[in-house]
């Protein structure tokens, strides 16, 4: 689909600006907040395309090697190993080894938000520009980071 529309320009903002009438952006499925790639094609014209992403869930386990130093009888080392074991040893130190992923898939921005909910039940009633803000990385936010 092609349509031409005009640049129109802001004074008081000193900004170059695009309007679309709702017929056009229902028929590209454009809404407010898309991010759109914008082209130029190098003979005046431009081309605009909504950018296409997807939400994917990764699960991963995180590890940590941990010491606790118990004192026990002589003798008896394997009391150490109850006493840890029914997690009433302090923690000595501990050391983060990495995370291994387990699974990843697709999901819709619904699931994803569904299941924030349901993971992180003391923030379900949260907005969801909070949930998203808090616990989704964007695209744009990895962008940031190259």
């Amino acid at each position: 689909m092609k349509y031409t529309v005009p640049v129109q320009y802001n004074k008081d903002t000193d900004e170059y600006f695009i309007e679309f009438d709702e017929a056009i952006l229902k028929q590209v499925d454009w809404a407010a907040g898309d991010t759109l790639n914008w082209k130029d094609n190098n003979d005046g014209s431009f081309t605009l395309e909504k950018k296409k992403t997807e939400w994917v869930l990764v699960d991963a386990i995180s590890t940590f090697r941990q010491r606790y130093m118990v004192e026990v009888p002589a003798g008896k080392t394997e009391w150490a190993l109850d006493t840890v074991a029914m997690e009433e040893a302090k923690e000595f130190s501990q050391k983060w080894i990495g995370e291994t992923i387990v699974s990843h898939r697709v999901v819709t921005k619904d699931e994803a938000l569904k299941m924030y909910g349901e993971d992180n039940s003391y923030c379900s009633g949260w907005a969801e520009e909070i949930k998203m803000r808090n616990g989704f990385t964007t695209w744009e936010e990895q962008q940031k980071n190259d």
